[in-house]
């Protein structure tokens, strides 16, 4: 894997390397083994998310050796760089029509995938549903037994490469028309109601204690979160912001599979 890695970087730093069949090899070799699950753009080490840039340089490299060309799916006819995922049945990968997810991506075992797309360099994890609409971006990562509700947008990046992706943890329900964009990491069996946007910036408030705990970037585990607004002062005056608000935590008491829901109706708030 070093050599891996040392191949992709020298081509990054000197594009005329491409033209070497080898370097070319290197490339395509990397994007097989995201396509396997063999690699991963992010990985959680002693707690910590850490990016691994040379992966997202090799998607780059990807696009620039790639012709463009055709790609049929029945009476439906597609014209880019990306060839689409195959082999859903080895992989044991439910997917729906129309449910596209590019090569490069990973979906594991028991991923049900209804007709949404997931991008090239994204890691879905085993037991995970994406619902209708959904859209998991480039180098977003997925846990296990997550619920992606319909309309959900994970934002992808590739560039800036030190940039990190999105990262849904373990056992998280996202509901309807959620956008994740920026690097957002969702902790742990958290659970987002309807319509919650997080970008970096966005203040997301804890008002569950008699003093508000703010975070960015970060939902932490079993959180419940709704959408909120809170007030900002321009020069022209004071006006109400988007944020999201934490107004509880999951019960640990409560079974996974029923949770996800029941954590919402507990706080009357729909999902």
């Amino acid at each position: 894997m070093e050599a891996l890695q040392r191949t992709i970087e020298e081509a990054w730093q000197n594009r005329a390397l491409l033209q070497d069949d080898a370097v070319k090899a290197a490339v395509e070799q990397t994007i097989a083994l995201l396509d396997q699950g063999q690699l991963r753009v992010a990985q959680k080490v002693n707690e910590t998310w850490i990016t691994h840039e040379w992966i997202k340089k090799a998607i780059l490299l990807y696009f620039a050796i790639r012709p463009m060309e055709v790609t049929e799916a029945g009476i439906l006819k597609f014209y880019d760089k990306i060839p689409l995922k195959e082999n859903h049945v080895d992989a044991r990968v439910r997917v729906v029509p129309h449910g596209l997810a590019r090569y490069g991506a990973y979906l594991a075992p028991g991923v049900i995938l209804m007709p949404a797309y997931v991008n090239i360099g994204a890691y879905v994890d085993s037991g995970t549903l994406i619902d209708t609409w959904a859209t998991v971006g480039s180098c977003a990562q997925i846990g296990c037994n997550v619920h992606i509700s319909g309309g959900v947008g994970i934002g992808g990046v590739l560039e800036p490469v030190q940039a990190s992706p999105v990262i849904i943890e373990d056992h998280c329900f996202i509901g309807s028309r959620c956008i994740i964009v920026e690097g957002v990491v969702v902790e742990r069996e958290a659970v987002l109601g309807a319509n919650v946007v997080l970008t970096a910036s966005t203040r997301i408030i804890d008002v569950t204690g008699s003093e508000p705990v703010e975070y960015r970037g970060r939902v932490p585990a079993r959180s419940v979160v709704i959408p909120g607004t809170t007030t900002k002062t321009f020069n022209a005056g004071s006006f109400q912001v988007p944020c999201a608000l934490i107004i509880g935590k999951r019960k640990a008491s409560t079974d996974q599979k029923t949770s996800l829901n029941e954590a919402l109706r507990e706080f009357g708030i729909s999902s």
